[in-house]
């Protein structure tokens, strides 16, 4: 729906009624990813896509008909062995596609979530593909800290559900994940739908989180290539000419020649609390004034290579440009888990681990040293207090379920 995001708020904006169309479950050889979008306003124009053109009549009619009764639908569209030529996917996959109706005014929820994609606020809209009739098409945008829309204006199943839904779209947010949950009407993770349950599609709309690598060394290269793996928009900075080339980092979004703080203080509206920065250089003279800067400001982590005896002096000298204690306590140095990584890809994996962490709020601990709930996002929530036996993201990471 990102893409074609502008279009929908023209025709929200005007008071159009109108019809979206998302792809919320691929299985086998499919065109198109979940959250591919097509959608039909009231006069029967068209933009976007769910197949690259195999089934879009269908689903064209699907949207047209949404339109008129105001209800939506979920369809199921897979290839027919005996005719090729029906309304279905000749490459042999299957798609879900969910259609929607939207009536300008009609749903706050998915109005400001229209609103915040437009605007380019990083929101999640989960809306309920299968379940209940009362609940289907219900639509709650999340954004990192609210939410707008209710899923039953029963207070005995929108509290725990809600609360769940909420919990669960964030931390997808967070992580700029698209997929499908399933849950039971208490709330509870399930791993299958079926009666009793709630299945929810939710579509993250953010950029990439970034992650600034300051110093083109060795070690950089391996920060980058998992810093991507992560799921990061990752720069290298760095004011030697000679080292900071897109030849030695070709898995960076972008690599940069100058001096850090001079480079960070030209990014100050694009960092935020997903932010990452890896300062590698361990030379004060570039080290000094970027973490004056950098600890200053509201980002997700800052970590710093050295040895112990450089993180000391490093210390003394943030003191002495002015810096808290407070301010100095967020700094991540030296850089990373105690892993024993010698090799800058095993040190890589050691950063990326306390990134993780400090992100999720890990403990840092074996996880079989521990008896508590193994996600400690979910153990915030008191509902979530009871460990399940299987992660949130591993049950979205699987294959769609059928419809």
């Amino acid at each position: 729906m990102q893409d074609i995001a502008e279009q929908l708020l023209a025709w929200h904006t005007s008071g159009r009624s109108f019809a979206v169309a998302t792809v919320v479950g691929v299985t086998g050889s499919a065109p198109r990813d979940p959250g591919a979008a097509l959608a039909v306003d009231a006069d029967g124009e068209a933009i976007g896509s769910v197949s690259g053109g195999c089934v879009e009549g269908a689903v064209y009619e699907l949207c047209l008909a949404a339109i008129e009764s105001g209800e939506p639908v979920l369809e199921r569209f897979g290839y027919s062995d005996e005719d090729a030529f029906a309304v279905g996917l000749t490459c042999g996959g299957i798609l879900d596609v969910f259609v929607q109706p939207v009536r300008p005014g009609a749903d706050p929820a998915l109005d400001a979530g229209i609103a915040l994609i437009a605007d380019g606020t990083p929101v999640a809209l989960a809306r309920v593909v299968a379940g209940p009739a009362g609940l289907l098409g219900a639509t709650v945008a999340v954004t990192a800290d609210t939410h707008h829309g209710l899923l039953s204006p029963a207070p005995s199943v929108a509290a725990p559900l809600e609360r769940s839904v909420v919990a669960e779209a964030r931390a997808m947010l967070d992580a700029g994940r698209t997929g499908r949950i399933v849950l039971g009407l208490d709330g509870r993770p399930c791993d299958e739908h079926g009666q009793g349950t709630v299945t929810l599609f939710v579509e993250s709309y953010v950029p990439a989180p970034r992650m600034l690598v300051f110093g083109a060394i060795d070690f950089a290269a391996a920060v980058v290539r998992i810093g991507k793996f992560l799921g990061y928009d990752v720069t290298v900075c760095d004011a030697r000419p000679v080292f900071a080339t897109e030849r030695r980092f070709p898995e960076a979004d972008r690599v940069v020649v100058d001096w850090p703080h001079r480079y960070l203080d030209t990014q100050l509206d694009r960092l935020d609390g997903r932010t990452v920065l890896c300062v590698l250089t361990h030379d004060a003279k570039f080290d000094l004034p970027l973490l004056e800067r950098a600890l200053r400001l509201p980002v997700g982590y800052v970590g710093a290579m050295g040895s112990r005896r450089t993180h000391r002096e490093r210390e003394a000298g943030l003191r002495a440009a002015g810096l808290t204690d407070a301010e100095i306590g967020r700094l991540r140095s030296p850089i990373g888990l105690d892993l024993g990584a010698r090799t800058p890809e095993e040190t890589a994996v050691s950063v990326a681990a306390e990134i993780v962490a400090h992100r999720r709020g890990g403990s840092c601990l074996p996880l079989s040293a521990g008896t508590g709930p193994i996600h400690h996002d979910l153990a915030q929530d008191p509902a979530a207090a009871e460990d399940t036996p299987e992660a949130p993201a591993a049950r979205r990471d699987r294959k769609p379920h059928a419809a």
